[in-house]
């Protein structure tokens, strides 16, 4: 779907061929053996898509899902395979590009789409050409080219919650007889949320973006290319409203007695709300917050010396930077007071302000450098691509925690009070069966990391076969270094620091075969490797080792009726080794984890992708990705017990739907005097999601998980509009949600505390964009 829409008509009413560089040299998407989406600038705009998590509503087997309490941060996986861990340290499972550079943390994976050329989705390992932390595919996001003539656009839109953005760039042409041209951008969105907080002006889901885009290209000579790239984002606004949606008996009688000792009442729903009460937080200056910022600037600078067709050289250097403050806002609820324990009161007890779940982590700072070369050409029959790759990275975050422990008075005996306490409290208070614990836990770390790798990649097409067979190989050994710090804060545990190296070999083998000009056969046999490190939620040193994939793929990529009808089909199986599981728990020390390598399991599935033109102006477009994953072996250290027992049978993959699929409707109607006239309608369906793996270990993980939801959207545009002698105009309306659905986003389930909590996506939506070239 993702390919047809993408892809323009041809003069002939038939698909036009795309251009990728999933193999970092540019092919046709039909002649690369794996597995792709693509989606141009004009498919965005038409989808109104302004972050990368919307993608996933046209990609088969892709999740991309926006945690609660950031602006930036998302889980992001391809066929199961990623990570849902945002912290500063966690490595992601699916990797991030922006013209080249690789985007670390899941932490920053959200920024402004601005001015991009298009997006590629490769599924699947791409271990050799990629290396690390790509085991279950990249993404790529690749900015506009500056244009040889000057030109600027303009584009402006309203929409429903006050939603709106203006968004201007300029192609400079060549600079006056210089060699360099650039492209300028800038885009501000604002939108107000769509939850009413009764407590602020400050709404959840509300939105203050500015982003600038910046590329400059200069050939140099005929041989000799320059290419610069900055990008720079600052957003502002409130977390998404993160609702009670689950809790136990005492959880829910405890905060709920909050009104009547004369704090907000607790507000707890499964359906999803359109006003509430928010509470804010206190940040580590001392300011009342209700809003979280985030702030990512990245640099790139591209060298390519062309020698000849055997050999191509390119050097790409870059570094990004990413600063977060964010107010977690996982409460969902107001001001609320509670009986508390106190050491000063005469009757050990006070009423006191409670929280299921609150807090501010900030500082969360990134850094990052990297340097890759790249050797490319063609030798004969060969097609190569060598190279050699270093990142460098530093990261911290600091955790201010505030949370309400809810225990019957007795049970305090398990929370490390003297059974004479808890005696002296039950003499003071008779008839008090409920009391709180406020706790302020700290999470404090850091670390760095350095990677290196050697790869190397070669495909033989040979003549004598009419080109029609190809045969590829490939390697990367990579050498990572990591450290990690804890500081604990001096709370009676000692500070955390540790060192690891781990090594890995990745290998790559895959044929392809041309059955005919537009049908192509391929297999593909490729590894993956997500590197090893610390666990930094934990005041103990928690390390785990790499985790590995090998995944086996097979295809068929072909053109049919004179390229009116496009069919993709994929089908995979993949092998699952030592997988890094994040056993979440919450409690005293607030949210925390344990990270084990529990896990082997396999995964198969199948992708398909359908273009279909039947008559000039109709596109018919459709996709499906199924995933059926299981556990061969899942260790779970049973807290009871103290002993390690396998719970295969009873684990889930976390973040992974079954089944997803779109389909769509365009129609581009014969030209009229005045412009051209084209509508589309869209629905995509993603089926039911779990967060977490074991329902042993987090309750209400049933209750928090996102059942299955369609979307359904619609867009109408009078494009090609002339203004004067090179001027045009565009108009479009467009709907998102026509359905309404109460779609479930995200869940998490704090157990240990007695509740779990979801946040939902953005009701039914209008709006209407204005775009303007000169």
């Amino acid at each position: 779907m993702a390919q047809a829409q993408e892809s323009a008509p041809a003069n002939n009413g038939g698909i036009e061929d795309i251009v990728v560089t999933a193999r970092r040299t540019a092919e046709s998407m039909q002649r690369t053996p794996v597995s792709i989406s693509a989606f141009s600038q004009q498919f965005l705009e038409t989808q109104n898509v302004v972050q990368v998590d919307k993608i996933a509503q046209f990609t088969p087997n892709l999740t991309i899902s926006q945690q609660p309490s950031s602006l930036t941060a998302a889980s992001i996986l391809i066929r199961g395979v990623g990570q849902t861990e945002p912290s500063a340290v966690a490595e992601p499972g699916v990797g991030m590009y922006l013209d080249g550079v690789y985007i670390a943390r899941t932490g920053g994976a959200i920024l402004d789409l601005v001015d991009l050329e298009r997006i590629e989705v490769l599924r699947g390992p791409q271990g050799t050409l990629f290396g690390r932390n790509t085991i279950g595919g990249a993404v790529q996001l690749v900015s506009k080219k500056p244009s040889d003539d000057f030109g600027v656009e303009q584009k402006l839109g309203y929409g429903s919650f006050d939603s709106w953005y203006t968004k201007t760039t300029l192609n400079t042409g060549y600079i006056g007889d210089s060699p360099f041209k650039a492209t300028i951008s800038y885009q501000h969105r604002e939108k107000d949320g769509w939850v009413d907080n009764k407590l602020s002006k400050h709404d959840p889901y509300g939105l203050n973006s500015d982003a600038v885009w910046v590329r400059l290209s200069g050939e140099l000579s005929d041989s000799f290319k320059v290419d610069y790239s900055f990008d720079w984002n600052d957003r502002k606004g409130q977390p998404a409203y993160f609702q009670l949606v689950a809790a136990s008996d005492n959880v829910l009688e405890y905060f709920g007695r909050s009104e009547s000792l004369g704090g907000d009442p607790l507000i707890f729903s499964r359906e999803r709300l359109r006003e509430g009460l928010q509470e804010g937080f206190t940040d580590r200056k001392g300011n009342y917050r209700w809003d979280s910022r985030a702030k990512s600037q990245g640099h790139a600078l591209t060298l390519e010396f062309d020698a000849g067709d055997a050999l191509t050289l390119k050097s790409i250097s870059s570094f990004r930077k990413f600063d977060q403050d964010t107010i977690l806002g996982l409460s969902g609820n107001g001001n609320l007071l509670g009986v508390v324990y106190d050491y000063t009161s005469p009757t050990k007890t006070s009423v006191q302000r409670v929280t299921t779940y609150q807090g501010n982590n900030a500082p969360q700072k990134q850094k990052q450098y990297s340097q890759e070369l790249q050797a490319t050409g063609k030798i004969g029959d060969v097609n190569y691509v060598l190279g050699a790759y270093y990142f460098h990275e530093k990261a911290s975050e600091y955790n201010n925690q505030f949370l309400t422990i809810v225990t019957p008075v007795a049970g305090l005996a398990y929370l490390g009070f003297e059974p004479a306490d808890v005696a002296e409290i039950q003499a003071l208070n008779p008839g008090l069966d409920l009391i709180g614990l406020n706790a302020n836990p700290p999470g404090n770390f850091g670390g760095k990391a350095d990677s290196y790798a050697l790869f190397g990649q070669a495909s033989w097409r040979p003549s004598s076969l009419d080109d029609k067979l190809e045969l590829t190989a490939g390697l990367r050994y990579t050498w990572d270094n990591k450290t990690l710090f804890i500081d604990n804060d001096g709370n009676g545990v000692p500070d955390v620091n540790g060192k690891a190296k781990f090594t890995n070999l990745s290998w790559l083998a895959s044929v392809n075969y041309n059955v005919t000009d537009n049908v192509m056969i391929y297999g593909r046999v490729s590894t993956g490797y997500k590197s090893g490190g610390f666990n930094p939620r934990t005041s103990v040193l928690n390390g785990f080792d790499p985790e590995k994939v090998i995944s086996y793929e097979a295809g068929l990529k072909a053109d049919w009726l004179d390229r009116r009808l496009r069919t993709n089909i994929a089908l995979y199986y993949t092998d699952y080794k030592d997988k890094q599981i994040n056993q979440f728990a919450s409690g005293t020390g607030g949210a925390t984890s344990i990270i084990l390598n529990a896990g082997k399991a396999s995964i198969q599935g199948v992708e398909f992708e359908m273009t279909a033109v039947p008559v000039d102006g109709l596109t018919l477009t459709g996709s499906l990705g199924y995933t059926d994953p299981k556990f061969k072996k899942f260790a779970f250290r049973d807290p009871v017990q103290d002993v390690v027992i396998d719970v295969a049978d009873e684990a889930r993959f976390s973040n992974v739907p079954k089944l997803n699929w779109n389909a769509s409707i365009q129609y581009v109607f014969p030209a009229f005097d005045f412009g051209e006239l084209s509508t589309q309608v869209n629905y995509s369906y993603r089926s039911k999601m779990y967060f977490f793996p074991l329902d042993r270990v987090n309750t209400f993980n049933k209750e928090v998980a996102s059942p299955g939801q369609g979307t359904l959207s619609a867009r109408i545009a009078l494009s090609n509009v002339a203004l004067g002698d090179r001027g045009s105009m565009e108009v479009s309306v467009w709907g998102e949600n026509l359905a309404n659905n109460d779609k479930l986003a995200y869940g998490i389930d704090f157990g240990g505390l007695g509740f779990g909590g979801a946040y939902f996506a953005e009701p039914r939506s209008f709006g209407v964009d204005v775009k303007f070239n000169y």
